[in-house]
């Protein structure tokens, strides 16, 4: 496959910055203003970061990404890591890429001694169901995502 994962710096905003435009592109909604992109990167790389990103390589070019959090889980009283974005360019998908960077990710929720890791699906978006399915991820029937914009 020859890719390399890893924790993003600073110095690769401006590739993931491109992909998040081409996430954008391929949701068919508008991408981030230049005022939430400074923000975005002043969050992912300040003094206090909110989340993290995992980057995938391939031939030096940035090519797929991963934010994430950590919540927590009163219930089980251990921590979920939480997956924002998962995007692969689209040339790059089919190579493995999305189950490498699963993979990591869930490294990541052990060593940090999560509970589970949760995410969210666009219901349109049968490719990526298909795929979260055939990982053993089951989908939530009781719960209801629900969101107040601010």
């Amino acid at each position: 496959m020859g890719i390399k994962i890893f924790k993003a710096k600073k110095k690769n905003s401006k590739a993931i910055l491109e992909l998040i435009d081409e996430l954008a592109n391929f949701e068919k909604l508008a991408p981030p203003d230049d005022k939430a992109k400074k923000r975005l990167i002043h969050d992912a790389f300040g003094k206090y970061p909110t989340f993290d990103i995992l980057c995938v390589s391939k031939n030096e070019s940035i090519i797929a990404y991963a934010f994430y959090f950590f919540t927590y889980s009163s219930f089980m009283a251990r921590k979920t890591l939480y997956l924002e974005d998962i995007f692969i360019s689209e040339k790059y998908r089919r190579e493995g890429i999305g189950k490498a960077l699963m993979d990591e990710l869930l490294k990541i929720a052990r060593k940090n001694k999560c509970a589970r890791m949760e995410w969210c699906v666009l219901d349109w978006n049968i490719k990526a169901i298909n795929f979260y399915e055939k990982l053993g991820a089951r989908r939530l029937k009781e719960w209801n995502y629900y969101r107040i914009e601010l």
